[in-house]
């Protein structure tokens, strides 16, 4: 007996989005200063990879404006957003604007990074490994401080939207 075997088509961008956008993702700002300035972008690929060590990893786009920065940074700051942080997340996924400017509240760490004010929590990482994979970079960071404000609900990213809990 023959057993014939089919293979399914490729998975194309599109569909790949299409599926990923029914999957609700927290939304969190990363920002960091590589000797050029501020530089901050909205994820919603940030995961805990390990406790012990404390562990997080995030993407980013290979062709992005904020890319640069992070290749060249040792560290950076993961903002985690709360529900009331919907339009800072649409700032820091605007291209081409000042995403650092009014009303954007933001000061530096004593360590030199940019950190944006009124975070639901921040975590300041050092940046231990980048590896490609295909159109975007995977960085993974070790948290080394954090600081958390009033617990709140978050805020999520949904179906191309922006949702509270």
């Amino acid at each position: 007996m023959t057993v014939i075997v089919s293979r399914p088509t490729p998975v194309d961008a599109a569909l790949f989005r299409q599926a990923f956008r029914r999957h609700a993702a927290g939304v969190a700002v990363v920002t960091t200063d590589a000797g050029r300035g501020a530089a901050g972008v909205t994820v919603t690929s940030l995961a805990s990879l390990s406790a012990e060590p404390p562990l997080l990893s995030f993407s980013v786009a290979a062709t992005g404006s904020v890319w640069p920065h992070l290749r060249d940074a040792d560290t950076a700051v993961i903002h985690l957003l709360g529900a009331e942080h919907t339009a800072l997340a649409q700032t820091f996924a605007t291209s081409g604007i000042d995403r650092f400017g009014a009303p954007t509240r933001w000061r530096r760490l004593p360590t030199g990074e940019p950190v944006l004010e009124d975070a639901a929590a921040w975590l300041r990482v050092s940046i231990e490994h980048r590896h490609p994979a295909g159109g975007s970079h995977l960085v993974i960071g070790r948290v080394e401080e954090a600081e958390l404000a009033e617990e709140g609900a978050p805020l999520l990213y949904h179906a191309g939207h922006y949702h509270a809990l």
